[in-house]
């Protein structure tokens, strides 16, 4: 008694239309440069954060300096309150803590300047890494835009997300040009 259900015929379910081809290649391509913004963007954010990380560091270090700095302008201090009372002895340690100083306060400079190239380093790659996501959203919104010309067979839609798509390949090729 049941039949089972019936197929249609190959020929019934093809319609050919001028915008398939053109657009299912627009699509295609659009996928790829979605592909190759995102990768970009997710490289930027890990390179953002992995400076990040480094500038920190520096910080910790110039911390440091600024400690071991701090401990030996103190037992200078104190070495020239002894001083008097074993002059060889404390004339010694005098030009010790004195160069300790100095290289402390030498150091503490260098460190100081690497952490901000650090610093500038990232929020540069910062910026690009938005161009990208930006670049990205816009490919994805041509993406979709472009799709619907699949389903309702209107020219309007392709070229909008055409154009949609492009403004997206500008922006993410902007990130580029940062500096």
């Amino acid at each position: 008694m049941s039949e089972g259900i019936e197929l249609p015929e190959s020929h019934h379910l093809r319609e050919d239309h001028p915008l398939i081809l053109p657009v299912s290649l627009t699509i295609s391509i659009m996928a790829v440069f979605v592909a190759g913004v995102s990768l970009l963007g997710h490289r930027a954010h890990t390179e953002g954060l992995r400076l990040e990380t480094e500038a920190a560091s520096r910080w910790a270090q110039y911390q440091a300096k600024s400690v071991r700095l701090h401990e030996a302008q103190g037992f200078s201090d104190v070495v020239k309150l002894v001083a008097p009372l074993n002059k060889e002895l404390g004339e010694g340690l005098k030009e010790k803590y004195a160069k300790e100083v100095e290289h402390y306060e030498a150091d503490k400079v260098d460190v100081s300047k690497e952490a901000k190239n650090l610093e500038d380093e990232r929020d540069l790659t910062v910026r690009q890494a938005d161009r990208f996501d930006g670049g990205e959203a816009f490919l994805e919104i041509g993406l979709i835009i472009c799709s619907i010309t699949l389903l309702t067979k209107r020219k309007g839609f392709w070229l909008v997300g055409v154009l949609i798509g492009a403004a997206g390949i500008t922006l993410a090729a902007t990130g580029f040009s940062l500096y």
